[in-house]
Formats: C-alpha cells, sequence, structure tokens
C-alpha cells in the first residue's frame, strides 16, 4: 500500500498539489466552524472517479486527522465531557459498522456511487438550508457561538426540544453531564447510533450533524458539545478508518497530502475564531452546504448520463463553495487586524 502510493505521488504531482490545497481550505473551515468541510471530501472523491469504498475509507482517514489536530485545542479550553464522549463512542462503533456493511453490500450490487450521491444532496441541501435559515435570522444558530469560551455553562439555555425529551425519556440509568445536564443514557446511544451509521456510510465525521443533535436532542451547552463532538470523532474516525483500510479502502496517496494541507488550514482557522465575528459567514457557511447539494446532484446526474463535462462542473462548483467560504474567512480576518491596528496607531501617538 505504501509503495503504491508513492509512486502514485511521483507520477501526479497535479493531484498531490489539488490534495494539498483541498485539505488547507477544509482545515480552515473545521478549525473555525469546528465542524464544515470534510463532509464535501468523499463527493469530491466520487467525483474524481474513485471507488466508494476508497472515496468513504479515505475520506473518513481524513477526518481522523483533521479531528486529533482540532480537538486538542478544545482539550486545553476544558470543553470535552468525557463520560457522554465515552457513552458516544460505543454508540458509534455500532453505527459505524452498520454504515460500512451497507457501503459494501450496495458496491456489490453496484448502486453505492449512485446510493451516497443522493444521500448526499438530501442532508447538504437539509442541513444547508436549515443554517441559512437560521443565520439569516440573526438569533445565533447555523455556527459555532466564539464567545463560548467566555461563558459559564450555566448560562446556556437548554432547548425546548432538549427539555421535552429529558421529561419524556427517563430510562434508566439516568446520567448527569457537564453543565448539570441529566439525561437518559438511551437518548445518547440514539443519537450516537444514527450519527455512526451516516459517518460510516458517508465517509464524515458526522459533526454537522451530531453536534446539533447534542444540543437539542441532548441538551448539551454549545462548548461542550464542539469539544466532545470532535473528541468523539477522532476514535469514530480513528475506528472507521480502520476498518475502511481492513478492506483496502484507504489510499494514503489520498489522505496525506490532504492531511499536510488540513494541519496549516485548521490553524488559522482555530486563530481566526479569535478575530472574526462569525455572524455573517454562517450565511456563507449555508450557502456552501446548498452549493455542495447541487454540485452533488450535478455530477450524480453527469456520470448517469456519461457527460464529462457535468461531471466537472459538479467537481468545480464542490471545491469552489469550500474555497470561497474559506476565502471569506481569511479575508475577513486579515480585514479585521488591519481595522484593529488603524485603532491602534492613533492611541500610540
Amino acid at each position: 500500500m505504501l509503495v503504491s502510493s508513492l509512486d502514485i505521488f511521483g507520477s501526479s504531482p497535479e493531484m498531490m498539489a489539488l490534495f494539498v490545497g483541498f485539505g488547507l481550505v477544509v482545515g480552515i473551515l473545521f478549525g473555525f466552524f469546528g465542524m464544515g468541510g470534510s463532509f464535501l471530501v468523499t463527493p469530491a472523491l466520487l467525483m474524481l472517479g474513485y471507488d466508494a469504498s476508497v472515496a468513504v475509507g479515505s475520506g473518513m482517514a481524513f477526518v481522523f486527522g483533521t479531528a486529533v489536530i482540532a480537538s486538542l485545542k478544545h482539550h486545553d479550553l476544558g470543553q470535552v465531557d468525557y463520560k457522554l464522549g465515552g457513552i458516544m463512542i460505543a454508540g458509534t462503533t455500532v453505527g459505524i459498522e452498520v454504515g460500512r456493511a451497507s457501503v459494501y453490500y450496495l458496491e456489490s450490487l453496484g448502486l453505492a456511487g449512485g446510493v451516497i450521491s443522493v444521500a448526499y444532496v438530501l442532508l447538504l441541501g437539509g442541513i444547508g438550508a436549515m443554517v441559512t435559515r437560521e443565520a439569516m435570522k440573526g438569533d445565533g444558530g447555523g455556527g459555532v457561538d466564539h464567545e463560548a469560551a467566555d461563558k459559564d455553562l450555566s448560562e446556556y439555555e437548554i432547548p425546548e426540544v432538549a427539555k421535552r425529551i429529558q421529561r419524556t425519556v427517563r430510562i434508566p440509568p439516568m446520567v448527569t453531564l457537564r453543565g448539570d445536564v441529566r439525561v437518559s443514557a438511551w437518548v445518547i446511544t440514539a443519537v450516537a447510533f444514527s450519527t455512526g451509521v451516516l459517518s460510516g456510510f458517508l465517509g464524515v465525521g458526522g459533526g454537522f450533524i451530531r453536534m446539533p443533535a447534542m444540543i437539542y436532542a441532548i441538551g448539551v451547552p454549545v462548548p461542550v458539545a464542539v469539544g466532545t463532538d470532535l473528541f468523539e470523532i477522532v476514535f469514530s474516525g480513528g475506528i472507521g478508518s480502520y476498518l475502511y483500510g481492513q478492506g483496502g479502502g484507504v489510499d494514503l496517496a489520498i489522505v496525506a497530502p490532504l492531511l499536510f494541507g488540513s494541519a496549516l488550514g485548521a490553524r488559522i482557522g482555530s486563530a481566526a475564531t479569535a478575530i472574526v465575528d462569525s455572524d455573517g459567514i454562517k450565511i456563507y457557511f449555508g450557502g456552501m452546504l446548498l452549493a455542495g447539494a447541487v454540485a452533488v446532484g450535478i455530477g450524480e446526474v453527469g456520470s448517469y448520463l456519461g457527460n464529462e463535462l457535468l461531471e466537472t462542473v459538479g467537481l468545480v462548483l464542490v471545491i469552489g463553495a469550500a474555497v470561497v467560504v474559506a476565502g471569506a474567512i481569511v479575508y475577513t480576518t486579515v480585514s479585521s487586524l488591519r481595522a484593529t491596528r488603524r485603532q491602534q496607531t492613533p492611541a500610540v501617538d
């Protein structure tokens, strides 16, 4: 595997450069939002012509490496609930195996690529519409609250949906989480299993679904949801990568350059969270999801019709959507730094 990967690196420098650049962009998104971008890797690989198992397995391995980098910051901030994470890992592990088995079964029928692409269109489109709507309402929905580290956990209001679930589902054992949240372990397990199935089936960390689920189904405070989600992705991504790797589904020629680029990107994105007011960019994030849904749809239609032009358009839209949002983050960061310096200069004089 390693030798063949090195051969591919040597024979295709263009692909290596593409993966490094894409990894950089995805890393910026991941570091800034705590989610986002990694779910574009698998459909991009599918549109590049990789087998479904390789696209999903390599996407999951990339998610694992990126989550390790991003979760270290949240560990230092004390935003990880290890009790919640442990239960989530147990439920997710079972879900990943179910999702992985489904991919190989569909692949044996020759349906994997099409079914996974359709699932992406529905998932990205639905979540993209929700994120965009919440962001435009201006109520703080649709992304990570970058003021989270400055607030006490008791200041976070538990959503009504989560309160209703906590009152209704009282099946033992009950567990107490950070922020004085008390909930049935079965609720946590159900959330973990369902997102695990998505992780194994789509090759994503599942954070863009799991994090909102922790907030709205379990009632976890936002910073704890973000930190614990990344901690859980480290394990779910690692387990998924191992399982797919056993079947030859992880291509180091894809994963290594993606991780190389994302290592720098995650640092840039994380640094930007301390500088940028993210409210406006949340709209771009929702737009990126919607653009991703349209891109995957166009690419799948092109693949079905054998139209290479449509496939190329779909691939360009997938990568372009991520590049636009990452560029908006970097541009806003640089603009904010310049504005701060201009304000400080007169004060010094």
